[in-house]
């Protein structure tokens, strides 16, 4: 009877736990797009079994989760327990250590959800917060809580961007007819959802051609969306002066990746606005991985790869695509000289395919989006 009752104790416990860490995760997601490069963090503070608050990393540069909870709580909070997705910080940078906060505040159980790669916290967080006596549970939820900072922790550890490699295509794997029209190849919800994850990346990534064929503003175009950096692979700088992304680079800032050594073309852009990245070649294109670690060192932690069939298949010969988001439309174009999302040179053998893992299906109306990562 004992046993059972103890057991049926910590039960209760756990899923206690895990109820308002999935708050705290919601809280976090409130963050989409405002933080980057920083962490999605939430944080709920519970006493008595009541939560007394609340707060998320709302904006870079600004509070942290725990410190916006801590603020908004409704009494004191000594001697109640703090939810939080990642694990607080213990370092000096544009805010305190929320270590501090939460010390000084006299809260005495910490619960994590994931332990932050970040080499100035990874695991330190947590030490002092024990050398003081607080209570540290930590791993739960974290998958989940691992999940929501995907492109953090991928940025991180790397230095560079987390890809995202999005096309829309037919049933037939045509993204525009033979005569290069591709308006509009999906709905108006899944193209919601495209404008949705504009705001949520820090840049937007396409090639020359691209801008050549269609003159794009590539800007987020949903209430109160937040416009991505954008930028243009342009080897040989043949972006007209007269395109839309170079006449909004003041608005919006706009990097012209080249291979180009021409002082004249280079200055021209630079009095309209643009930045211009100096990439060394790889073949006949850019060497994308060396652009890769340009942007990163520029704070940009993610990429929405929206290019045509010959850079998405640089895009993954380099290897820096790291998911795959393919929107499927119940139609279909046909034409033997109608453009497919991946095209180059192709590969060879089947054998030698770039694979996938991890599937995920949505639905936007008529159309569906197929989600995958790399393996």
């Amino acid at each position: 009877m004992f046993r059972a009752f103890l057991f049926f104790e910590r039960g209760e416990r756990v899923e206690n736990h895990q109820k308002y860490m999935d708050l705290a995760i919601d809280l976090a997601q409130k963050g989409r797009g405002q933080v980057n490069p920083n962490p999605l963090v939430g944080a709920v503070i519970v006493k008595d079994d009541v939560i007394i608050g609340r707060g998320y990393h709302e904006k870079y540069g600004g509070p942290h989760a725990e410190r916006q909870a801590l603020a908004a709580c409704t009494q004191s909070a000594a001697g109640a327990t703090l939810y939080v997705t990642l694990e607080p910080c213990c370092h000096h940078g544009k805010t305190p250590p929320c270590t501090e906060a939460i010390i000084d505040n006299k809260i005495s159980r910490v619960v994590i959800g994931s332990t932050d790669p970040n080499p100035l916290v990874s695991g330190k967080g947590i030490e002092i917060l024990r050398q003081q006596g607080i209570t540290v549970i930590t791993g739960v939820r974290e998958e989940a809580c691992q999940e929501l900072n995907t492109v953090f922790f991928h940025y991180i550890k790397t230095k560079t961007p987390y890809v995202l490699m999005k096309y829309a295509m037919t049933l037939d794997g045509k993204i525009a007819t033979h005569t290069g029209k591709s308006k509009w190849i999906t709905g108006a919800e899944a193209r919601q959802a495209v404008h949705q994850t504009r705001s949520e990346v820090a840049g937007i990534m396409v090639g020359v051609n691209t801008v050549l064929q269609d003159d794009p503003l590539l800007t987020c175009r949903i209430e109160d969306g937040k416009n991505p950096s954008r930028i243009i692979c342009d080897s040989h700088l043949r972006t007209p002066l007269t395109a839309q992304v170079v006449a909004t680079a003041r608005k919006i800032p706009t990097y012209l990746a080249t291979c180009s050594r021409d002082q004249h073309k280079i200055k021209r852009f630079e009095i309209m606005g643009c930045k211009i990245l100096a990439v060394p070649p790889a073949g006949d294109h850019l060497n994308l991985q060396e652009l890769m670690v340009q942007l990163g060192q520029k704070g940009i932690d993610s990429i929405l790869l929206e290019g045509g069939g010959t850079l998405n298949f640089s895009a993954l010969k380099s290897g820096i695509v790291n998911k795959l988001q393919v929107y499927l439309a119940p139609k279909i174009f046909g034409g033997a000289a109608a453009k497919t999302p991946v095209e180059g040179p192709g590969l060879e053998d089947p054998a030698e395919a770039f694979q996938f893992t991890d599937r995920k299906i949505k639905s936007f109306g008529a159309d569906i989006c197929l989600e995958y990562v790399k393996r």
